[in-house]
């Protein structure tokens, strides 16, 4: 990749990667009720599994997306249920602003890389994004490792600045919610784009 491309490879990843949907959309959720700091390890899963369907788009696999369907299936379901039981979590969370999210321990943010990982996992679609999208900007035919490695540390980049970039803006917007009321509304309208991505991603074929 030259200069040139390798640029305009990394601008239309950050754009790819802040344009709404189920990914962006937990986010956001995540942000607004647990602030930025809680949607780093989410943001990581969503990247590593973007960044392994950009490989397999590199080294020819895009017969993933037509004859494994089955398996995008249940990993679509199961990550539109996991959505949807965050969002239940959401909804009722406790009334309290500064309190510090579970996320940042070990644990939690393993949980966190996991949920993160399904979310993006469970569109099959980024697939063929990239593979319709990766010849713009090299040569498959005379691909080599260090294009791959290239472009992969790219989107990582780009993706993490675009999904992190998203969480900072949500969490700035929680400083708005001062009252109970309002907080539980905050709660409960988070949930709500919460479930309402599960259900936009268990409804797609």
């Amino acid at each position: 990749m030259t200069l040139e491309s390798s640029l305009s490879f990394f601008l239309a990843v950050l754009v790819f990667g802040v344009t709404p949907g189920p990914g962006v959309f937990a986010i956001l959720a995540r942000a607004l009720v647990s602030g930025s700091r809680s949607c780093l390890f989410l943001a990581l899963g969503m990247t590593i599994s973007d960044i392994l369907y950009l490989i397999a788009a590199c080294i020819g696999l895009a017969a993933l997306a037509t004859h494994w369907g089955e398996v995008f299936t249940v990993i679509r379901v199961v990550g539109a249920v996991y959505l949807i039981y965050l969002g239940w979590k959401m909804w009722n969370a406790p009334l309290d602003l500064d309190s510090v999210d579970s996320d940042s321990s070990t644990s939690g943010g393993l949980l966190s890389f996991v949920q993160g990982f399904l979310i993006s996992a469970s569109n099959p679609k980024v697939i063929l994004f990239y593979i319709a999208f990766l010849p713009t900007f090299m040569d498959l035919n005379a691909l080599d490792s260090s294009d791959v490695a290239l472009a992969a540390f790219l989107t990582l980049i780009a993706l993490m600045i675009g999904l992190m970039g998203i969480a900072v803006f949500a969490a700035k917007a929680r400083k708005f919610f001062k009252s109970e009321l309002s907080v539980k509304r905050l709660n409960r309208s988070a949930g709500s784009i919460m479930v309402a991505a599960g259900a936009y991603l268990v409804s797609r074929n």
